[in-house]
Parts: structure tokens; sequence; C-alpha cells
């Protein structure tokens, strides 16, 4: 799941383009992982970014 459940980041869509310039689709994703945070006061497994885990916006549960 390429979702983040705090910023709700997720895939981007875009063209990569060679050198000779031929253009073809390709997808970003988020640095996304399945993390033990609390959430509402209890523990519970989400996928957090690692943007958000490093601002301190997600709680880690232990």
């Amino acid at each position: 799941m390429a979702k983040c459940d705090i910023c709700s980041k997720e895939i981007t869509f875009g063209i990569k383009v060679s050198h000779s310039h031929r253009r073809t689709n390709r997808t970003w994703k988020p640095n996304v992982k399945r993390v033990k945070a609390i959430v509402d006061g209890t523990p519970r497994r989400i996928y957090a970014c690692t943007r958000c885990l490093r601002s301190g916006k997600v709680t880690r549960a232990i």
C-alpha cells in the first residue's frame, strides 16, 4: 500500500524522458513504512511515510 495515513501522500505519475527524448510513463512511490503508532489513544498499525516519522507527526507505540 503506497499511501501515508497521516499526510495522504500517495503515488504520483509522470513521464520518463530518455536521452533520445523517447517518453514513457513512470510512477513515483512515497517511502511508506508500516509502524505501530498511537491513534486516538490506542496503539494501531498504520502506514506512515518517513517524512511524517522524521518530523514527529507520528507518536510511536512501544
